[in-house]
């Protein structure tokens, strides 16, 4: 299905079947991605020691941050691309692979800094080998932005799965064959080149299929400056996070904080990638239509809030019992992190929401605002509270991604033209109804049950069992308190 078979079926409710069908097929893939992902972490964790994990984190800590200068800012310029496509395509292409190779050079040469800063020589050699990823990952960014572009939800299905899949494969393998942290650098070559292929394979794009032409980078560059602004400072952000965490704990600590953050993220980021992904393609689609516009913005936060709410709040009472039981004793600082990371979920589902409708509106220097919120609070409440370790971490940037969520509601609120009565009445409900349930469920853990200081089997079941209950308080008080936020589930339920 190209774009403009899209366009022609938007009219008529055509839109509307194809984000459902996209958000389910985003759902099984994005599924399979956590499930796998949760696996080859809870496995790994018993293969390799935190200080291992803390200098394969710190070797690749420039890796994601120089990733954003040659792929995903312009592949969301070449998404929103009304005309000319062939012809932005091919300069993407070329632009993304000479600064991809670029930056691995200049990677590669910075290695030996990072030696330097956490007092480890492994670490420099795990950057310098790693480096090459740079490269291989700016290929991706064609392929992925025109499947995206087209609603074609091969990447959330295929894409995404089978470089999980091979990641997990090739470093627990590797990890189980006494590899160590090169287990990890090895599960990372394999995972992206299967990813680059995979992905030329299925788009079906291929380079000379257009020109490039300077005046049009120059077009796609205005457009994309401000998400690569944005994605420049989150990823100075998360490498500030690691160098702090590296260089003023141990590498153990940033084992744990690893571990901690891949698992504080992966139950609201699977709700949030599956809804993003379908988000600012059908938000550019109807952003002329401003009633239309207004309606799809609070439904897609409600849906958003609705999931996210009681997956915050259960990692903030079963967070660390959950992972001690899961990963052992020695990952207990993940299990911590995990906990105090609550609040980052629910400021990132309302950053998500919002980005998106700013970007399909046209207006993506506004986040800019959202970025310099993050950028002015992230690293300085990271600074005052690591004195209490991991936990002081969870907290700084669990109140940084808040500060910047409501930042951007704010912001998108005025573009969309939604009212702050509109914006409480969607938020409150769920939010009142989460906190209500935590409690109970906190109060039941600490002063009854104590799942984290029981046996494996028997602690994880009840955890579940606390789990039921957390979510049975959680639905009776929304009924209670709001009975038509709950409306569009109950009835989505019965068709289904």
């Amino acid at each position: 299905m190209t774009a403009e078979d899209v366009g022609e079926q938007s009219g008529a409710g055509g839109l509307l079947a194809i984000l459902k069908r996209g958000a389910a097929l985003s759902a099984a893939g994005v599924a399979s991605v956590q499930v796998i992902a949760l696996v080859q972490t809870l496995v790994l964790a018993h293969l390799l020691s935190p200080s291992e994990v803390g200098v394969f984190t710190a070797g690749t800590v420039l890796t994601g941050f120089v990733v954003v200068f040659s792929h995903s800012s312009l592949s969301h310029a070449l998404i929103q691309r009304r005309d000319q496509v062939a012809d932005a395509a091919e300069t993407v292409f070329w632009a993304t692979l000479v600064s991809g190779a670029v930056l691995a050079g200049l990677l590669l040469a910075t290695a030996p800094v990072l030696s330097h800063v956490f007092g480890n020589s492994q670490v420099g050699q795990v950057a310098a080998i790693s480096s090459g990823t740079v490269l291989l990952t700016s290929l991706l960014a064609v392929p992925d932005a025109l499947m995206q572009r087209d609603f074609q939800f091969k990447r959330r299905v295929i894409v995404d799965p089978l470089n999980a899949a091979t990641f997990a494969i090739v470093a627990i393998g590797s990890a189980a064959a006494g590899f160590g942290v090169w287990a990890l650098v090895t599960g990372y070559y394999v995972s992206v080149a299967v990813s680059v292929i995979a992905a030329w394979w299925l788009s079906g794009w291929r380079p000379g299929r257009g020109r490039f032409r300077v005046g049009l980078w120059r077009d796609l560059a205005i457009f994309a400056f401000p998400l690569l602004l944005e994605s420049v400072v989150e990823r100075a952000i998360e490498a500030g996070e690691v160098v702090l965490v590296g260089h003023r704990l141990h590498t153990s600590a940033l084992g744990n904080y690893r571990n901690g953050r891949r698992l504080a993220f992966l139950p609201v980021m699977a709700i949030i990638q599956i809804c993003s992904y379908v988000l600012f393609p059908a938000f550019a689609r109807i952003a002329g239509e401003r009633e239309r516009f207004r309606r799809g913005f609070l439904t897609a936060l409600g849906w958003m809030w609705l999931a996210v709410i009681p997956a915050s709040a259960l990692l903030a009472v079963l967070g660390e019992p959950a992972v001690t039981l899961l990963l052992g004793a020695q990952w207990r600082g993940a299990g911590q992190l995990v906990e105090a990371m609550c609040g980052v979920g629910v400021g990132y589902a309302l950053m998500s929401v919002c980005a998106e409708a700013l970007k399909g509106a046209g207006r993506p220097q506004l986040i800019n605002w959202m970025t310099g919120v993050g950028a002015v609070s992230a690293i300085p409440l990271i600074l005052l509270l690591l004195p209490h370790g991991l936990t002081g971490v969870g907290v700084a940037l669990s109140i940084s991604a808040l500060a910047t969520g409501l930042a951007g509601l704010i912001l998108a609120g005025r573009v969309v033209g939604v009212s702050r009565g509109e914006l409480l009445r969607c938020l409150v409900p769920a939010l009142l109804a989460g906190v209500i349930a935590a409690v109970a469920t906190g109060l039941l853990e600490h002063r009854a049950v104590h799942a984290g200081a029981r046996g494996v089997a028997p602690g994880l079941a009840l955890i579940v069992l606390e789990t039921l209950g957390f979510l049975g308080v959680f639905v009776l008080v929304l009924q209670a308190i709001s009975p038509s936020t709950l409306r569009p589930l109950w009835s989505a339920a019965r068709r289904g």
